[in-house]
Formats: structure tokens, C-alpha cells, sequence
């Protein structure tokens, strides 16, 4: 095995441990909205997006490993910013949300949704980091067909996520009152 694929793979181990450590916090605030009387909407469509992630991280390790797929420094060069601004989303939404982040849409009825932070310019920006990841990460070493499928199905499934997780909020914690004019992923100029 080559030292530059050697090293991606590594990163890839990376990679998952902190996506274990995350799931351990969010299983901590799970437990604390739980308490606080709060509830979970779409538990099935949370056992399809565990699987498409446990499947991201396999098949990008096949295809980079089992296809020999050769390391290309530009396309690693175009990858690597678009995978740290996904990383960066992620946990400027996780820092924000603090107790009340989890991976699963989750609500405690009665307070407003979360205004500040990365939120006074997006509503979903951990889910456009999770989106950048996915695409990003397996193109650092040319695993492009992962990038690609895992990509579409991602988007399939975040699409049915955003709609659940809007129309929880929305039932539980006036949600379009406090962020319906912000825009979902692409930040707006201006918004205070």
C-alpha cells in the first residue's frame, strides 16, 4: 500500500472516530430533551441515513483501496477546502445548538428554535456540511463513484429529513416565525 493511500485511510479512521464521539454527545442531549419532555419524529428515516453513513464510509474505503484509485493533486487541491468548509458548518451548527444538537430530529415543545449563531444566516447548516462532506472527502483520493451515488441518495434523504424536521419545529416551536425567511443553505447578505 502507497503512503499517500495509506495516510487517506487514516484520515478516513479519523474521520470516524469523530463521528462515534459525535454520537455519543448526541446521545447525551438525546437523553436531556427526552427529560425536558421533548420527542423524536422520524426514527425509521434515522435508521436509512445511519445506514447510507455506516455505507459512505465502506464503500469509500473499497473503492480507494479494492480499485487502486490513483491519488490526484488537483482534484485532492478542490476537495480538501470543500470538506473543511463542510467540517467547519457542521460544528459551527453543533457549537450553536450546544444541549439541543443531535442526529436525530428531535424537539422540546414550547421554546423558540435557535435564532444566533451560524443560524442568523442559514437554517440547515449542518446539513449543508454533511452534504460537503460526503461529495468532498471521497474525491481526496479519487473516489469519485462514492462521491457521486452516496451523494444522490444523501440528498434524497435529507430532502425527506428537511421537510420532518421543519414541520416538527414548525408544530412545536413557531419555527417559520423565527427563521421561515432565512434561507435553507445558501447564506444572504445582510440578514441580522
Amino acid at each position: 500500500m502507497s503512503p499517500g493511500r495509506f495516510l487517506f485511510l487514516l484520515l478516513l479512521a479519523a474521520l470516524a472516530g469523530q463521528r462515534i464521539a459525535e454520537l455519543r454527545l448526541s446521545k447525551a442531549h438525546e437523553t436531556a430533551i427526552r427529560r425536558a419532555g421533548g420527542q423524536e419524529y422520524g426514527a425509521a428515516q434515522y435508521r436509512l441515513i445511519q445506514a447510507l453513513h455506516a455505507g459512505w464510509f465502506a464503500a469509500t474505503a473499497i473503492e480507494v483501496l479494492g480499485w487502486q484509485r490513483p491519488f490526484r493533486r488537483w482534484l485532492a487541491a478542490v476537495a480538501v477546502p470543500f470538506f473543511l468548509l463542510g467540517q467547519s458548518l457542521r460544528y459551527a451548527a453543533i457549537r450553536t445548538l450546544g444541549p439541543r444538537w443531535t442526529t436525530r430530529v428531535m424537539t422540546i415543545p414550547g421554546p423558540p428554535p435557535v435564532t444566533g449563531g451560524i443560524y442568523r444566516y442559514l437554517r440547515h447548516p449542518n446539513y449543508l456540511g454533511v452534504v460537503l462532506e460526503l461529495a468532498a472527502f471521497p474525491l481526496i483520493y479519487s473516489a469519485y463513484w462514492t462521491a457521486l451515488i452516496f451523494s444522490l441518495f444523501n440528498l434524497l434523504l435529507l430532502r425527506a429529513r428537511i421537510l420532518l424536521e421543519e414541520q416538527a419545529l414548525a408544530d412545536d416551536n413557531d419555527y417559520l416565525r423565527f427563521l421561515g425567511d432565512r434561507p435553507r443553505f445558501r447564506p444572504r447578505r445582510g440578514v441580522e
